[in-house]
């Protein structure tokens, strides 16, 4: 049976199949989570992993290999920039959540790990994205009864994880 869980680490420490990384589209070094997580998995052989892949449309996730880390996968999800709300953000955003399942499914991956896309650099209003990720979650495990995965999302910010923890009750998810 699918779950969603939550864990108060950093997502670089997660020994599972999938670590999901903020991406920015061009897929390069950047700040805040994909920052750390290009230190964790080696910059330089991260960046030969990425060679070939120039772009990844907001929405959209592309994967690769885990290098470093002690996951064995990558999957690099590009989130909106949080303007106002208008622009399609929240379509968006729940795009980069399902791009990144269907990648796990495609991978036959058990286990799967995520921050709040888009709620750092990116300004998405975490409350907002929380109950986006959260609910683009669940219709993914709804949608795919047959298909058992591990969704856990990785916060460092106790509050962060109070947060999830609450709507997740909420939500009734």
């Amino acid at each position: 049976m699918s779950s969603i869980s939550f864990v108060k680490a950093s997502i670089t420490d997660l020994d599972c199949d999938a670590i999901v990384n903020a991406a920015n589209d061009r897929l390069m070094y950047g700040g805040g989570v994909c920052g750390c997580i290009f230190r964790a998995a080696g910059v330089e052989k991260l960046k030969k992993e990425l060679e070939g892949i120039c772009f990844c449309p907001t929405g959209g996730a592309v994967i690769t290999a885990g290098c470093d880390l002690k996951a064995r996968y990558i999957i690099h999800a590009v989130g909106p920039i949080y303007q106002d709300g208008l622009h399609d953000e929240a379509r968006l955003l729940s795009s980069a959540y399902k791009s990144s399942l269907e990648l796990a499914t495609e991978h036959r991956l058990g286990s799967i790990a995520f921050p709040l896309i888009s709620s750092g650099i990116y300004r998405y209003p975490k409350r907002e994205a929380f109950i986006i990720a959260l609910k683009s979650c669940a219709e993914f495990i709804n949608e795919r009864k047959d298909y058992e995965i591990d969704i856990i999302f990785a916060l460092i910010d106790e509050s962060l994880l109070e947060l999830g923890k609450s709507l997740l009750k909420e939500l009734n998810i």
